[in-house]
């Protein structure tokens, strides 16, 4: 190949704007990429570059080397070469005085990576696949490799990328704005997967800010917060059960989740304490979890967060799957994992609130953006966050865009929505003049109820057999119903009545229960208002509250007596479970959030025979789909015996209309063994015992009915035959009905 010429500059002039210069060194020039650059001009072609500290820049295109001309000392250099019809990207060679020389593609030589369609949809706020625009997005852009930029800064004078690539220099790759869309783009060459980034925003104010991209894929790892370019290689292996989940109707299958906090689940104590990896969590997880019989894992919130103390509850990246544990191609192989052992994945999601970490959503452009200016409707009183403005198209599309990636990306089988009810009342936690009414003049938040509504439509239409849960306290009605009936279209929603009643109700000392036996009936009155998932999570063993083992009164082995008919009584109840690590087998600690489950207690009987007891339960209930086929509908339940308060006595069936199958629970929540108890039951036959949790292979007493017994032709409790039956101390007892 020959030796390219060099062509001298013809610049005779100062081609330059001075006013356009000028606002482009004090960082107000909205379209850099209007006189950086190649540029038609008098019949031939301009060329800018800036480049600070420059000694010499050169412009290679068509075999030839144009040298520059330096404008001043700032560092453009600039050219007019009058014959040239050369178009597209070319490449700039530039000299230091250190002799350090080195070759690029102009970024400025590039066309726009976004189109008008996607402007409009961000503006309409219906771009449901926005973050596959906004970030940082590898591209083949006009035959050059590199990655796409954009960001959403409308109160922005200039945006710049900067990271470990140009030094952090803001003057370096400023970015144009795309009209009046606030959409600020640029295609930097050549860039390598793993380089750190940010965006420095100059603000109308004059605040330099410096901060993360809200659609980053990675992060560094915390305390650090840059973003990290990372594109995904990850292939899933999880196609039939992807294709398997589309077919459930999932509130007509058995649902048993176990709420994990990633990062304290089990440390490694010879290696400092630290938590497991996600490929390590992987394989030590998902056989735990599979043993144990669960359906579904839900991970405590696994998206950034720079502090570990809120447990992922105060998020800073919601595109990035935290780093502490791995890449984000390490998280899907985790939940590829846990797929392929027939283990669905629910992550906890946080559109409530945000923090106010400087380098992260709040005032992203020196303006209100995401959050509103406020702070009677911008700041949430109790976590001193910030609330997003589900006003603003942009912000419900950034909100509905990340609900559908983790859907999509990530393989996710559900979403668990945080905080439900501080997003649907503006009065929430807020005394009389601090909160702004809605238009009507009510406490009610429209936008987050439209919201709310959009995200699930939007989930159950494009990702059949997603499960969308609600955490929502208060007494909304309709959380759980379709959208066209008035409802919020959740598919469930915790039932934090029932949580609080039955764990009041344990913790009570027996002799005083039957004062109290209105907390075990009650929610009967609403066990079908909504689809409910009864959950005993991690908010119920923290902040002083204790341990579930520990809430429970009497001596050691009534502890665990009581554990173990709470379980069993739970797993028997209408609705689906949940229960937080740890509680399966009895740890005393209140849950620490920095510190490893106390797995040291399993070698101990107590400990590991509550676990055997929590892995029948899965069994059992997993087997029988009179447990769960009509958990949403009161065809799957009956009253025996609701009334019995003063001997703490409960009784019911559970039914499968489908089959006609039909289990009789028993509950003895005394420690006074009951002989000769009379229960009404429905059919004549022999009553097989399928679960008695006072069993020795448990650590009970091993008092029961020798494994089942016949009914006689006696009506009683309004059933036409009943059954003489022993009821073990603090213990529950399932009967399959013949």
């Amino acid at each position: 190949m020959p030796p390219r010429k060099k062509k001298q500059s013809t610049l005779t002039r100062p081609l330059t704007p001075q006013e356009a210069f000028e606002s482009f060194l004090s960082f107000s020039h909205r379209d850099p990429h209007s006189f950086l650059g190649l540029h038609t001009d008098d019949g031939g072609l301009t060329v800018r570059v800036f480049r600070p500290n420059a000694k010499k820049v050169t412009v290679l295109f068509e075999g030839k080397e144009v040298e520059l001309v330096q404008f001043n000392s700032s560092g453009l250099f600039e050219t007019f070469i009058p014959e040239s019809g050369h178009q597209g990207p070319y490449r700039v060679k530039v000299e230091y005085s250190s002799d350090r020389i080195f070759t690029y593609w102009d970024p400025y030589a590039f066309w726009p990576t976004l189109g008008e369609v996607d402007l409009y949809l961000l503006g309409e706020g219906n771009h449901a696949r926005l973050h596959e625009k906004l970030g940082a997005h590898f591209k083949n852009w006009q035959g050059v490799d590199g990655f796409s930029f954009a960001v959403w800064a409308p109160g922005a004078k200039s945006v710049s990328v900067v990271g470990d690539f140009n030094g952090w220099d803001g003057r370096l790759h400023t970015m144009r704005c795309m009209g009046n869309s606030g959409i600020w783009e640029l295609f930097i060459p050549e860039l390598q997967q793993g380089s750190n980034y940010k965006f420095e925003i100059h603000a109308q104010n004059g605040q330099c800010l410096l901060k993360a991209d809200p659609y980053a894929f990675a992060t560094e790892h915390p305390p650090l917060t840059a973003s990290v370019i990372y594109e995904s290689k990850y292939q899933f292996r999880d196609q039939e059960w992807m294709e398997r989940r589309a077919k459930h109707d999932c509130l007509r299958r058995p649902l048993s989740i176990y709420e994990v906090h990633l990062e304290s689940w089990r440390r490694i104590p010879e290696e400092g304490n630290r938590p497991l990896t996600y490929q390590e969590l992987a394989y030590q997880l998902g056989d735990y979890v599979k043993e144990m019989g669960f359906t579904h894992v839900e991970f405590m919130p696994v998206m950034e967060h720079p502090f570990g103390g809120s447990w992922g509850y105060q998020v800073t990246s919601y595109f990035a799957p935290t780093s502490r544990f791995g890449k984000p191609d390490d998280f899907k192989f985790l939940v590829d994992y846990l797929h392929q052992q027939g283990i669905g994945v629910i992550l906890d999601w946080v559109p409530a609130h945000f923090p106010k970490d400087a380098f992260s959503l709040g005032r992203f452009d020196g303006t209100a953006l995401y959050e509103h200016l406020d702070p009677k409707q911008g700041e949430h009183p109790d976590w001193g966050t910030y609330v997003f403005n589900f006003g603003r198209n942009e912000v419900r599309n950034f909100l509905l865009s990340n609900a559908l990636f983790w859907l999509s990306e990530y393989h996710i089988d559900g979403l668990r929505l945080d905080a439900v009810a501080s997003m649907l009342y503006l009065d929430y936690s807020r005394k009389e003049g601090e909160w702004v009414p809605n238009i009507h003049g009510g406490r009610e938040n429209l936008e987050a109820i439209h919201f709310l509504k959009q995200l699930n439509e939007l989930a159950f239409t494009q990702f059949p057999g997603v499960l969308m849960i609600a955490e929502e306290s208060t007494a909304w009605p309709g959380v759980s119903r379709p959208t066209y009936t008035g409802g919020l279209g959740f598919g469930f929603k915790w039932n934090m009545g029932w949580m609080h009643d039955t764990l009041h109700y344990f913790s009570r000392d027996p002799i005083y229960r039957k004062h109290d036996h209105n907390n075990l009936t009650f929610g009967f009155l609403y066990a079908w208002s909504e689809n409910f998932i009864l959950p005993i999570s991690h908010d119920e063993v923290v902040h002083g509250k204790g341990s579930l083992i520990d809430k429970m009164p009497g001596d050691r082995w009534q502890k665990f007596a009581n554990l173990r008919a709470l379980l069993a009584y739970m797993w028997a109840h209408p609705g689906k479970k949940l229960l937080f690590m740890g509680s399966e087998f009895g740890q005393f600690k209140e849950w620490n959030h920095d510190q490893s489950l106390d797995w040291h207690l399993t070698q101990w009987a107590d400990h590991w025979r509550s676990m055997d007891l929590v892995k029948d339960l899965n069994k059992v209930y997993k087997e029988n789909p009179a447990f769960w086929e009509a958990d949403v509908d009161s065809s799957g339940f009956q009253w025996v015996d609701a009334s019995n308060g003063d001997e703490n006595i409960v009784a019911f069936l559970r039914k499968s209309p489908s089959t006609g199958r039909q289990i009789l629970v028993a509950a003895n929540f005394s420690p006074v063994i009951r002989t000769n108890y009379r229960v009404g039951v429905p059919k004549p036959g022999y009553y097989k015992e399928v679960m008695n949790t006072d069993s020795h292979i448990y650590g009970g007493s091993n008092f029961g009915n020798n494994g089942g017994l016949n009914s006689t032709d006696m009506a009683f409790h309004g059933l036409p035959n009943s059954i003489v039956m022993s009821l073990p101390p603090l213990a529950v007892i399932w009967l399959e009905v013949p």
